[in-house]
């Protein structure tokens, strides 16, 4: 019985075993400074530091293009199973992917329609 989960087993093991490296690797390698100086205290920045950066509050339209990228996204790992198995599924596959296609099309015209790409 162990042999059927034996490669579920060994990947389980390389999976904790490399962050573990990681992590032990980062702590043993480390290199410390004897003295600390201010210049290594101050966060690296490229372009000119003016200090703290300033508090400001982002627009809804950066969250609405966040959440619908992301929507989208999730999406596209629904499609890539169907593509795959298209041929195998037959007219049913491909009834389902134009379906899937098609609601997908009609949520974009309608975020399109409301604006939700527009960036002002």
């Amino acid at each position: 019985m162990f042999n059927d989960w034996l490669p579920f087993a060994i990947y389980g093991l390389f999976a904790l075993m490399i962050p573990a490296t990681m992590l032990i690797g980062s702590f043993v390698f480390a290199q410390r400074p004897h003295r600390r100086y201010r210049a290594t205290t101050v966060p690296f920045e490229s372009g000119v530091s003016q200090g703290p950066p300033k508090r400001q509050r982002f627009t809804v339209s950066f969250y609405l293009t966040a959440m619908l990228f992301i929507l989208f996204d999730i999406e596209i790992v629904f499609l890539y199973p169907l593509a795959i198995q298209l041929n195998a599924l037959g007219w049913f596959g491909l009834i389902e992917f134009l379906t899937f296609i098609g609601i997908l099309l009609v949520a974009y015209v309608y975020i399109w329609r409301k604006g939700a790409l527009e960036w002002h």
